[in-house]
């Protein structure tokens, strides 16, 4: 398997140089052990059971710190069996919170900035440092290309803030203004030593939303794939166990402030992406990539429908060119994208079968994606 200049690059950057033609078909990059960190952290997760919370409490403990987690005991109740967990609920329920001291606390459960504020309020003086996983869906105008820590987020009217007072509530519209609030209330109660994190499309293994891993599965299985744009259209992805070394080293260096984390931008484009999903699965996929004005004339969707993308016009213009040069000074480094894809395609091939014979939570079907692919040729596309 020969690796492409980003895969080379990618792996350099995380501290080790692959030898181009030293890994045959299908064979995954070891994974390097951990340095144990030379001081241990106490460190409180608010979530800690889904996608980014199990990928940030595996590599803080094998960087040696010691994990509490906090969360309504609903999800993967099975994980992590011998943490100390702690019982409780981000709307009305902060008993289990009152006592007890952490250096770190990582709040990857916060959506509204009251149950933010309220958190990080009756943790101050007993936490140290607190970690507020945000979203660059924080940015007021992504129709500007280059957008970083310093550009304008989104706002929200007093009536609409209050409006917001549960999950229910949280919409296409509101999602980032409002964790740009969130940030701005862990700001107000932490100072400098307040740190928030924007990831852009969070990938790989366990990545329920199916938003990423529409385009593994899908090439997988083979066939004509309908694909967006063209091949060299850009776009940015974190892979969920890069963002959480991210988050981790954050926690151990005591990082203040605010830092945008995906891919560098113009590392990645959709025929990279496409073509690794092929290479790595070993599949017949053959691409058919259909230009903006005819998947909009077909009501498919940039984001929703075809995964990963959005067309270089319009409102999106922007959004595959998040400048992340701070993180990446700060140490957030990146695997290549095809152990993103490898390390997807292994955790998929691990659900039950009927989760995996059900349609994707993102993407086509694949019965709305022939319809669509016999339109193209219809028209001689």
């Amino acid at each position: 398997m020969s690796l492409t200049r980003r895969d080379f690059l990618k792996t350099a950057a995380g501290g080790a140089v692959a030898t181009a033609g030293t890994l045959a078909a299908g064979q995954a990059l070891a994974d390097f052990t951990p340095i144990k960190s030379k001081r241990k952290l106490r460190i409180l997760i608010l979530g800690g059971t889904a996608f980014l919370g199990p990928a940030t409490v595996a590599v803080a403990r094998a960087r040696g710190h010691e994990v509490t987690l906090f969360n309504r005991g609903r999800t993967n109740q099975q994980l992590f069996p011998d943490l100390t967990k702690l019982k409780g609920d981000r709307f009305g329920d902060l008993k289990s919170l009152e006592t007890g001291q952490w250096d770190v606390c990582i709040d990857n459960s916060g959506y509204i900035p009251r149950t933010v504020q309220a958190t990080t309020e009756l943790l101050r003086g007993r936490v140290g440092h607190y970690i507020f996983i945000s979203s660059i869906s924080v940015f007021a105008d992504f129709s500007v290309r280059g957008l970083d820590e310093k550009s304008a987020v989104g706002t929200m009217t007093a009536e609409e803030i209050a409006a917001a007072t549960g999950m229910r509530d949280i919409n296409g519209a509101n999602y980032g203004p409002l964790k740009a609030l969130c940030e701005q209330a862990n700001t107000r109660v932490f100072g400098n030593k307040a740190c928030n994190i924007r990831p852009g499309l969070i990938a790989g293994p366990m990545d329920g939303t199916d938003r990423f891993t529409y385009w593994p599965v899908r090439v997988s299985r083979g066939g004509e794939v309908l694909a967006p744009g063209t091949p060299e259209t850009p776009t940015q992805v974190i892979d969920v166990r890069d963002l959480a070394e991210f988050i981790v080293l954050a926690a151990e260096k005591g990082y203040g402030g605010t830092y945008n984390a995906t891919s560098p931008a113009g590392e990645l484009t959709m025929g990279e992406l496409l073509d690794t999903c092929r290479r790595v699965s070993g599949a017949d996929a053959t691409f058919t990539w259909a230009d903006h004005e005819f998947l909009t004339e077909h009501g498919v969707a940039a984001w929703s429908d075809m995964p990963v993308w959005v067309p270089l016009d319009g409102e999106e213009a922007g959004h595959p060119f998040i400048n992340v040069m701070k993180a990446v000074k700060a140490g957030l480094t990146f695997r290549p994208i095809s152990e993103t894809v490898r390390g997807t395609l292994d955790w998929w091939a691990t659900l039950p079968q009927d989760r995996r014979d059900k349609p994707l939570r993102s993407g086509l079907t694949p019965e709305r994606e022939a319809e669509v692919l016999a339109a193209w040729h219809a028209r001689g596309g």
